[in-house]
């Protein structure tokens, strides 16, 4: 048995005081993700979305965060794919950014909901047109027998148009709507600091520090 018990490191990139915080959790949430840019940080943009379907067993995989403010942030993807299916079964769903040059992670939690049609056609044909091909050919978390059978798919779809093609109908964006944040700073010795913003009754946002 591989035992990792010695493996660890301390945090000591920096500290967070509640006086630091943005009352709106979407203005602090910009700050972090301002300062990752500003830093070129590798994928500063990249979230890893957990979803949960009628089976309850919990499912994470990384996306790419596309848009945000203070409706929510949203991503694309397939509705026939795995988190798509488990969406439709159980919409609610947590994002989480880590980085980790920062020691700073985000998590946020909320209800999902699917963006319009053509909000889906207008950033579908914003990206490159490989990316599109590639999209409209494959059938997201279905089985195929070999990549060569994948790449005939994106080919023929080629052959037919080679400068453009249709948005699959069940290809589309989604948007998380928060109801908590969580902001965390990593700190010397574990003794983190952690940050809840939760809604209250007034729709306002009550920030709580938790113990690490």
């Amino acid at each position: 048995m591989t035992t990792l018990a010695d493996t660890r490191r301390e945090y000591e990139h920096d500290t967070l005081s509640k006086k630091q915080l943005d009352a709106n959790p979407f203005l602090q949430m910009q700050h972090w993700l301002d300062a990752a840019q500003k830093e070129n940080l590798k994928d500063a943009t990249v979230m890893t979305l957990a979803t949960t379907g009628n089976d309850g067993m919990p499912d994470a995989r990384v996306v790419m965060l596309k848009q945000f403010d203070e409706s929510g942030f949203c991503w694309y993807n397939s509705y026939g794919s795995k988190k798509g299916r488990q969406i439709a079964e159980n919409p609610q769903a947590c994002l989480l950014f880590y980085w980790r040059e920062f020691d700073q992670q985000i998590r946020i939690q909320g209800r999902v909901e699917k963006l319009t049609a053509k909000e889906a056609d207008t950033y579908f044909h914003s990206r490159p047109l490989g990316s599109q091909f590639s999209a409209a050919a494959s059938a997201q978390s279905q089985p195929i027998e070999s990549r060569n059978a994948l790449q005939k798919k994106v080919d023929d779809l080629i052959q037919a148009n080679p400068d453009a093609v249709d948005r699959p109908d069940d290809w589309g964006g989604y948007r998380l709507i928060p109801s908590t944040f969580e902001f965390w700073q990593g700190r010397k010795s574990r003794l983190h600091d952690r940050f809840r913003y939760t809604l209250n009754d007034a729709h306002r946002w009550v920030i709580t520090r938790l113990q690490p």
